[in-house]
């Protein structure tokens, strides 16, 4: 599947030349020309890697790649913008982005970086996705077997697939605050009311799994999403 790219860029003109060389390197890309069109945007579908503007109307760079962070650790973010001073730079990088390229830029130096960044950020999730085994606790979940197992061996619960699909990514995400739609779409696979029902039949199994280990809480965080709380290393 080809990769997709958010890119926003409020100058028609910059986006639309921007979006067509894209396309050209066999890009999907999805453009915006304003923050809060690109947000709503990146809710609604999945990307592999943000372009980003600075300068935008209804919401600026800065305020978009921090949203985008909250919601999304891995996807990579980068910079296009003419703001060329230090200080616009490391504000973009303590916002969470992963490059600052000013303009006018290299289409050559571009593709390069975009390529380097989606190699970058598919080893990350291949390795999270190989991962089978994870302490929790008391307890060592075992993703392949679905069973959760006392530090003796000692089989504690065996869980179904999709109990078992949706804490290994609770695992994988540990200590992170994850917002509902975040943890449907990558269930479940889509957001919608019937499933988020559904999920939160799920949260609540799970959360009997680990009753008596008080170290590790599913604690729900209202109007937002959950955050799975456990101690040391997995």
């Amino acid at each position: 599947m080809k990769a997709r790219i958010l890119l926003v860029e409020d100058d028609q003109n910059v986006g639309a030349v921007t979006k067509k060389r894209l396309e050209e390197a066999g890009y999907d890309v999805v453009h915006s020309t304003d923050g809060q069109m690109a947000w709503e945007q990146f809710q609604s579908r999945t990307f592999d890697i943000c372009l980003l503007d600075v300068v935008m109307p209804k919401k600026d760079g800065f305020t978009l790649a921090e949203q985008i962070r909250r919601k999304n650790d891995f996807i990579p973010i980068l910079f296009l913008t003419s703001k060329a001073l230090d200080e616009d730079k490391i504000k973009g990088f303590k916002t969470g982005a992963d490059d600052y390229i000013t303009k006018p830029f290299s289409m050559q130096e571009l593709l390069l970086r975009i390529e380097v960044f989606l190699k970058r950020s598919k080893a990350a999730h291949t390795t999270a996705e190989k991962r089978t085994q994870y302490n929790i606790g008391k307890l060592t979940f075992d993703y392949n077997d679905l069973i959760l197992r006392e530090k003796s061996g000692e089989v504690s619960s065996t869980l179904t697939q999709k109990e078992a699909d949706l804490l290994k990514y609770l695992c994988d995400n540990a200590n992170k605050t994850l917002k509902r739609e975040e943890i449907l779409f990558h269930v479940w696979g889509k957001d919608d009311y019937f499933l988020g029902r559904s999920m939160d039949v799920f949260i609540t199994k799970l959360r009997k799994h680990f009753k008596s280990d008080p170290s590790v809480k599913l604690e729900t965080l209202h109007g937002v999403g959950f955050r799975f709380n456990v101690p040391g290393q997995l």
